[in-house]
C-alpha cells in the first residue's frame, strides 16, 4: 500500500494556519513545540492515542524538513525506523515515498544487524509528512514562536513537583493551555550558528533560534541541568560542477526494500533510483584545514560534537596523513544539488571552496550553500523518567536533540514515545515504557535516562544486548500488537494485518517443526544440500533451514503440499530459523554476565593496548573512569553490552591475550558474539542471507575509525595537534551549567 501524492504545500498552509488569539480560547490535551522529526512523530502519536493536540512550529513551510543529510536509516538507525513504523509512526512510510536510492547496509554480517537505508528526495519527504499531519484527526498545526513555557509553583501534595499548564507565544497576550507539553526544539534551543569567525543566533541557516525564555524556564524556574552540544553540516555542491568520471559510482540495491511493514514496494521504481558516488580527500585538504584553523572559531569551542559524524577539520587533525571518504549524495530527483557526506565544516566560505577543490571529483565544484556549525542547549536526560517526562515537572516531556541525541531516527523514536505518554497522561491513563529486551527504542530511552550523555548519542546495534531478537524483520511482531492492545497508538487496520502475519508465521513454524526426517531421507529429498551429519539422526525442517545453502523455497519445492502456502514469508522464516538457537544462547550468556557483576577488573589494565574488540570510545571511557567491577563498567555511559562481553571474557581468562569470542557448541553450531558481528555459522561457512556485495557501505558504520570529534583537546596544544600520552588520548566530560 502506497500513499497517494501529497497535496501542494500551499494547500497545506492554507488549511493549517490559525490565529493564536482564536486558539487561546481552547484548551488542548497536548501541545507539541517543534515541527522536526521528533515533533511531527510526537504530534501524530498523541493524536492517534486520542488527545486533542496542537503542534507549534516557527515556520509551517519547514515542518518535516531534512535539515542535514537527505537520508534515513542505517545500522542501528534503520532498526529504529522499522520500530517507529511498527507503532504506526510516520517516518518509515515517508521514507518509502521519498526514497530515491535504497540499500541494505551490513549485508556481509548477520541479518540481525542489517541496516535498511535510503537516500531521500527532500521535497517529497517534507510533502509526505505535511500531508500526514493534515489528515490526522484531532491535530491542529500553528505557525508561531513559543515565548514562554507556563508552569505552576511546586505543589507539596504532588511530591513538590511543578505542573505544566501551557505555553505563551511571542507577541501574544493570551496563553494556550494544555495538560501536557512536549518540547522538541532540536538545535534551536538557544542555538548559535558558526561560519569561520562569524557567530549568529539560529538553529538552522535561515531560521531564528527558539526564544531565550524557554531555556531560561528550564534552567531557572525548573532548576534543570542544561548543557551545550554542537553539530555541523557540509556545503551543498552544484551537481553540474562535479566531475563524476573521477569518482566511483555506488549503485542502489536492484530491488528496493521498503521501511514500512504496510508497503510491499517503494514509490520509486528500481530503474528510477539514483546512484551515489564515492571519492576521497587528498593531502591538499589537510593542508587547507591546517592553514585555516585560526579562522575557525567553532572548532576552538569547548562544546562536544558528534563522535560518529565529525567535521572534516576533526578528522584531519585526529588522523593526519590519511585519506577520508567523501560520499556525493543526491538531494532529490529534480534537485541540482549534491550533499557531500563527510565534509561537514565551519570554515569561511572562501576557504570551503578552496578545500573542496582539492578533491579530484570536485576540482571545479561550485558551492550553492556553505557549510556551518550549530551549538545548542540540551537537558541532561537523567532528569527524565522512562516515559520521557521531566521528573520534577508533571506534564512536561522532552524528545529529540534536546535530550542529547543526534540523528533523525533517534529523534523520531523519542518523539513518538513522548507523544504517546503525553497523551496518556492528559487523558488520565498511566504512562508506559518499553524495555531493553523488546525494542531499540527501549534501549535508546534506557541509555538516556539511566546513563545520560557526555556527547551526542547515536544508536548502534552493539548497544542492544538482545540485538539478535530485536531484528528489523520482526519489529511488527514485537511492537504492533503491543501498540494497539496496551499503548493505543496503532490503528485497528494495522493491528489486524499484524495479527494475520503473526498467525501465518506461527502456522509455518509449526509446520517446519513437525516436518521431521532422518538425515538419510533429507539427503534424498535435498540431494544438492551438503549435510555433514555422520550419524543417521532426526532433523526437523527448522533445523535443516538453518543450513547456509537451504532456503525456504528449497524446502517448499521438496514438500509443496506442506510448505507452499507459506512462501510469502520465506525470508522471515529463514531468519527466524537461523537465530532461534542463537537467541536462547544469547539470553543465557547475558544472565551469566549479570551474575558476575561483582567480578573485579584489574586496575593495571592498559585498555588502549588490550587486544580485544573494543572501540576507541569504549577504551577512552574505561581508561578514564577505571571501573573496579564488571557491574560498574556496565553502568558507564558509552559502554556497550558487546564491550562488556569482551571485557568479561578477557578478565575471565586473565593472561590470555588476543581477541576472543564466546563459543557454544550446539549441534555443530558455534555462537559468535562480537561487538559489530553477530551470526551463526555451520561447517565453517557463515550464514549469509541475500546477495553478495562488494564491500560494505560504511557511511553508517559502527566502527569509529576516523570518526572522532576532538572537541576541547584542540585548544590545548599549539597548532591544534592531538595530544598523545603513550598512545592514550585524553577525554573530557560534557559541560553542564
Amino acid at each position: 500500500m502506497l500513499t497517494k501524492k501529497p497535496p501542494a504545500l500551499q494547500s497545506f498552509l492554507s488549511l493549517v494556519s490559525r490565529r493564536a488569539s482564536h486558539l487561546a480560547r481552547q484548551r488542548y490535551d497536548v501541545i507539541v513545540v517543534g515541527g522536526g522529526h521528533a515533533g511531527t512523530e510526537a504530534a501524530a502519536a498523541a493524536a492517534r492515542v486520542g488527545a486533542k493536540t496542537l503542534m507549534v512550529s516557527q515556520k509551517i513551510q519547514t515542518i518535516g524538513a531534512l535539515s542535514c543529510n537527505p537520508s534515513l536509516g542505517g545500522v542501528g538507525k534503520g532498526q529504529l525506523v522499522k520500530e517507529v513504523d511498527a507503532l504506526d509512526g510516520l517516518c518509515g512510510r515517508a521514507g518509502d515515498y521519498a526514497g530515491i536510492h535504497f540499500s541494505i547496509l551490513n549485508r556481509s554480517k548477520g541479518p540481525a544487524v542489517w541496516g535498511p537505508r535510503a537516500q531521500l528526495d527532500r521535497q517529497r519527504y517534507r510533502e509526505f509528512i505535511q500531508s500526514e499531519l493534515l489528515s490526522t484527526p484531532g491535530l491542529t498545526v500553528l505557525e508561531g514562536s513559543v515565548e514562554e513555557l507556563l508552569v505552576s509553583d511546586p505543589n507539596p501534595e504532588e511530591s513538590g513537583q511543578h505542573r505544566v499548564t501551557g505555553i505563551r507565544l511571542a507577541n501574544e497576550v493570551h496563553p494556550i493551555s494544555a495538560a501536557s507539553v512536549v518540547l522538541t526544539t532540536g538545535t534551536f534551543l538557544s542555538g548559535s550558528l558558526f561560519m569561520g569567525q562569524t557567530e549568529s543566533p539560529g538553529g538552522r541557516i535561515g531560521d531564528a533560534p527558539s526564544s531565550p525564555g524557554l531555556s531560561q524556564t528550564l534552567r531557572e524556574t525548573l532548576g534543570l541541568r542544561v548543557g551545550r552540544l554542537r553539530t555541523g553540516t557540509p556545503p551543498r555542491i552544484v551537481k553540474e560542477s562535479v566531475d563524476f568520471s573521477l569518482a566511483k559510482i555506488h549503485p542502489p540495491d536492484s530491488h528496493p526494500t521498503p521501511f514500512s511493514f504496510l508497503n510491499t514496494r517503494t514509490h520509486c521504481k528500481s530503474e528510477e533510483q539514483l546512484p551515489c558516488y564515492l571519492t576521497y580527500t587528498t593531502p591538499g585538504v589537510e593542508r587547507v584545514v591546517r592553514e585555516s584553523l585560526h579562522l575557525n572559531c567553532h572548532i576552538q569551542q569547548d562544546t562536544k560534537g558528534p563522535r560518529y559524524c565529525p567535521s572534516i577539520e576533526s578528522r584531519v587533525l585526529r588522523f593526519p596523513g590519511r585519506q577520508h571518504q567523501v560520499w556525493l549524495e543526491p538531494e532529490g530527483v529534480t534537485s541540482d544539488l549534491l550533499y557531500p557526506q563527510g565534509l561537514s565544516m565551519t570554515m569561511p566560505p572562501d576557504v570551503q571552496l578552496r578545500l573542496i577543490r582539492e578533491i579530484p571529483a570536485l576540482h571545479r565544484a561550485e558551492i550553492h550553500t556553505p557549510g556551518y556549525g550549530v551549538q545548542y542547549d540540551f537537558v541532561c536526560p537523567t532528569q527524565l523518567s522512562p516515559a520521557l517526562q521531566v521528573k520534577s515537572t508533571q506534564g512536561l516531556f522532552l524528545a529529540g536533540q534536546i535530550n542529547g541525541t543526534t540523528g533523525y531516527e533517534e529523534a523520531a523514536a523519542q518523539g513518538l514515545w513522548a507523544g504517546v505518554n503525553a497523551a496518556r497522561l492528559a487523558l488520565s491513563m498511566p504512562t508506559v515504557a518499553l524495555s531493553r529486551t523488546e525494542s531499540y527504542i527501549g534501549v535508546l530511552i534506557d541509555d538516556l535516562v539511566s546513563r545520560g550523555v557526555t556527547e551526542p548519542y547515536r544508536m548502534f546495534t552493539s548497544r542492544a544486548e538482545y540485538r539478535t531478537s530485536l531484528r528489523p524483520d520482526n519489529a511488527d511482531l514485537r511492537l504492533t500488537l503491543k501498540g494497539f492492545e496496551e499503548v493505543g497508538c496503532v490503528s485497528s487496520s494495522r493491528y489486524q494485518e499484524a495479527v494475520r502475519v503473526r498467525d501465518r508465521l506461527q502456522d509455518a513454524l509449526t509446520a517446519l517443526q513437525a516436518l521431521a526426517l532422518s538425515t538419510r531421507n533429507w539427503r534424498k529429498r535435498l540431494p544438492d544440500v551438503g549435510m555433514s551429519e555422520a550419524k543417521n539422526t532426526m532433523l526437523t525442517g527448522m533445523e535443516v533451514l538453518q543450513y547456509n545453502d537451504v532456503s525456504f523455497e528449497t524446502l517448499a519445492s521438496a514438500f509443496p503440499e506442506i510448505l507452499s502456502p507459506h512462501v510469502e514469508f520465506s525470508q522471515r522464516l529463514k531468519i527466524e530459523a537461523v537465530y532461534r538457537p542463537h537467541c536462547h544462547l544469547q539470553k543465557k550468556e547475558i544472565e551469566r554476565i549479570q551474575k558476575e557483576e561483582n567480578m573485579s577488573l584489574p586496575q593495571d589494565i592498559d585498555y588502549f593496548s588490550l587486544s580485544v574488540s573494543l572501540s576507541q570510545e569504549v577504551r577512552e571511557i574505561l581508561d578514564k573512569v577505571r571501573p573496579t567491577t564488571l557491574g560498574a563498567a556496565t553502568r558507564l555511559q558509552g559502554i556497550t553490552p558487546a564491550a562488556i562481553v569482551h571485557l568479561f571474557n578477557y578478565v575471565r581468562h586473565t593472561g590470555q591475550k588476543g581477541k576472543r569470542a564466546l563459543r557454544h557448541k550446539n549441534n555443530q553450531m558455534e555462537l559468535y558474539l562480537q561487538a559489530d558481528r553477530t551470526f551463526l555459522r555451520q561447517d565453517s561457512r557463515p550464514v549469509r542471507l541475500g546477495p553478495k556485495v562488494h564491500g560494505d557501505d560504511i557511511r553508517s558504520s559502527e566502527t569509529p575509525q576516523d570518526s572522532v570529534d576532538l572537541g576541547p583537546e584542540l585548544r590545548a596544544v599549539p597548532g591544534f595537534r592531538a595530544k598523545q600520552h603513550a598512545g592514550k588520548r585524553e577525554m573530557t566530560d560534557g559541560s553542564f551549567n
